[in-house]
């Protein structure tokens, strides 16, 4: 006797509403990370009366490579969730596919 596997379509759909949600959140993140994480060059400090502050061009200099070590990150975890959200709704369409043309062999 042949073993039966069923794919649970409504599993796979939920899958992919989940992941829309992920990219909407990492997409509200990306933007956030991109233009709220912003500082001035003098916000951490500045140069004064002819005496410099080195310490203020150190922390702006890892501020932005923290923001676009951030922003780069994200960007990677939307690219890849929705690689796997195109993919999830392409194996969705395909069962859905054969499930209807099993269906109508069996008619």
């Amino acid at each position: 006797m042949a073993d039966q596997y069923r794919v649970d379509l409504s599993a796979l759909e939920d899958t992919i509403r989940k992941l829309n949600g992920i990219l909407k959140d990492l997409g509200n993140a990306h933007s956030d990370a991109r233009y709220k994480t912003s500082l001035s060059r003098n916000a951490l400090g500045a140069d004064v009366g002819g005496h410099q502050f080195v310490e203020s061009g150190k922390l702006n200099e890892a501020h932005t490579q923290m923001k676009n070590a951030i922003e780069s990150i994200v960007e990677h975890l939307h690219d890849v969730t929705n690689e796997f959200g195109t993919k999830t709704k392409k194996v969705h369409g395909n069962y859905q596919n054969q499930e209807a043309e099993t269906a109508g062999n069996m008619s």
